[in-house]
């Protein structure tokens, strides 16, 4: 591969190796360049330009990981089109991750330019989580490099073992001084352990912690059809004799392993009835926190083995505290088909810094804040149009009577802007590629903005997330990818997407403005006033 500065003239074909900024100019990282791009190089004044070209024996950066991605994945996994020599891997279904260690190992020693990253083994996944990546590292590899990499993974090393028990039992055993609330908490916090795989509590019994009742409640459970039985003592099990092992065995079960090295989560039982699971959990297990029994309940939930040498293996990163959370179920994004981009206007908002008055419904030139913004969307390419009330839900449908959009109220408004941005994409069309979302406060967000950042808008291109600037800032509206939903859904309380943002750079695209519209909202009297004099003046 041959590597070094150009001329423009001399760099078509090439590939950029590093991303260019002079004036309205942004050259990305990775851009195959062409003509165009030649012209725009001289017509900015660039003299010399970074690029890399293949020679004979290369192999692309896209093509090399696109090959070895395919060649890795297992049952269940998908693999997503490489750009930028990545090839993502994700969860076509919720279940547990499953790699081959050694055989990871040996891809990652064959040279290093190929790379490969996974989750950590027997991680429980959701269906649309992203589980793994390959990274060329320079632009090009060779082709004696791939024909190893490809040797190496000869048969798939990682998959997804889907969930497969569904329906499970639950018994409580109960002593003096403990609350029925303990009790119903520890239900509600099982249901929501086991909801990402799809299983429910089919039956529970409450039972004194005394052998005798505790086996018969074991076995109603097992008659129910309960696919696995969670035992929450009153107690701690403190020896293989004590009143959970000792109701195990008296059911005709047997105890595999009790004790494990993770913390919290030490006093695990793990047995058997038949062919069923049967757990003794932990008293930690009551809380929903991540612990020692999701590490074993979740292998078992996808019928997974698990061994004694598995259990004693968890030593090392088994000190869990309080440091990790569970995954909350997600919903696959639709890949992309194209370029429909919907817009997504947030209007739900108590303009609380504007002393009282709702500011969405103050009029410039005759006209309602928010309708003029709606209006601006409904004249760009954006399509279906979508507004998210709130606060005074009625007098801004009002505002917007006679307008071609579709409007949805979010009840939970006061509790921040995220609740606004979960509502409005939950309604855009599943066939929608991606959705542009604008605040209604943005009256200078005009249509050709609109459409300027829909334009940019190409996921083939590795563009997912297209954002203005001026000088580095970063303004709004933002055009998101689908395949950001599921995360800008998990967002919380008063707060945008920015952080979405910054854990994505390679996908997000800037596009270079020379007015400030995409940076003016009107929070407070004196900025509508300035904007009201602005637009009427124009």
């Amino acid at each position: 591969m041959k590597f070094g500065p150009v001329p423009p003239r001399e760099a078509e074909g090439a590939t950029a190796v590093h991303t260019i900024r002079q004036g309205t100019l942004v050259l990305k990282k990775g851009t195959l360049i062409g003509p165009a791009e030649v012209a725009a190089l001289e017509a900015a004044g660039i003299e010399d330009v970074v690029v890399a070209r293949l020679e004979p024996g290369d192999v692309s950066e896209d093509r090399a990981a696109a090959e070895i991605a395919q060649a890795v994945a297992g049952e269940g996994v998908r693999v997503d089109r490489a750009f930028t020599g990545r090839a993502n891997l994700f969860a076509e279904t919720a279940g547990v991750l499953v790699v081959d260690k050694d055989a990871i190992d040996r891809l990652n020693r064959i040279d290093e330019a190929v790379t490969f990253a996974t989750l950590s083994a027997f991680k429980p996944v959701v269906e649309g989580e992203m589980i793994a990546t390959v990274k060329i590292i320079p632009f090009a590899t060779s082709e004696a490099t791939l024909k190893a990499a490809l040797a190496v993974t000869a048969k798939p090393f990682i998959r997804v073992a889907p969930y497969k028990i569904k329906k499970i039992g639950v018994v409580s055993t109960l002593l003096p001084g403990l609350s029925p609330k303990v009790v119903d908490k520890t239900l509600r916090v099982t249901q929501e352990r086991i909801a990402p795989a799809g299983a429910t509590i089919i039956a529970e019994r409450r039972v004194p912690h005394e052998q005798g009742a505790l086996a018969g409640a074991i076995e109603e459970m097992l008659q129910a059809g309960a696919e696995l039985v969670a035992v929450f003592g009153a107690s701690a099990i403190a020896d293989r004799r004590d009143v959970i092992p000792s109701a195990v065995e008296a059911v005709g079960g047997s105890i595999e392993h009790f004790g494990m090295p993770v913390d919290p989560g030490n006093l695990m039982l793990i047995g058997r009835a038949g062919d069923r699971p049967v757990l003794g959990a932990p008293g930690c297990a009551r809380s929903p926190k991540e612990n020692g029994f999701d590490w074993i309940l979740m292998r078992l939930l996808a019928g997974l083995p698990v061994s004694r040498e598995d259990v004693t293996g968890f030593g090392v990163g088994g000190l869990l505290m309080e440091i990790v959370s569970r995954p909350q179920p997600r919903k696959e994004p639709a890949p992309e088909k194209g370029r429909r981009v919907a817009a997504v206007i947030l209007a739900a908002g108590r303009s609380t810094r504007m002393g009282g008055p709702n500011k969405l419904l103050a009029e410039i030139g005759g006209r309602p804040l928010v309708r003029i913004a709606v209006e601006e969307a409904l004249a760009s390419r954006a399509h279906p149009v979508i507004v998210v009330t709130g606060h005074q839900r009625e007098k801004v449908e009002a505002a917007l009577e006679g307008l071609d959009v579709q409007r949805v109220h979010n009840p939970d408004f006061a509790e921040g802007l995220s609740t606004s941005v979960k509502t409005g994409l939950g309604a855009v069309p599943e066939d929608v590629d991606g959705a542009i979302v604008c605040l209604g406060d943005m009256p200078q967000v005009r249509a050709p903005l609109i459409d300027k950042l829909v334009a940019a808008f190409d996921p083939e291109r590795g563009a997912l997330a297209v954002v203005p600037t001026i000088d580095g800032r970063r303004g709004n509206p933002v055009v998101w990818s689908r395949r950001f939903f599921p995360e800008l859904m998990a967002l919380e309380g008063d707060v945008g997407a920015r952080n979405v943002i910054g854990r994505y750079p390679e996908a997000v695209l800037e596009v270079p403005l020379t007015d400030m519209a995409a940076f003016i909202d009107v929070d407070t009297p004196e900025a509508f006033d300035r904007v009201k004099v602005e637009l009427e003046r124009a």
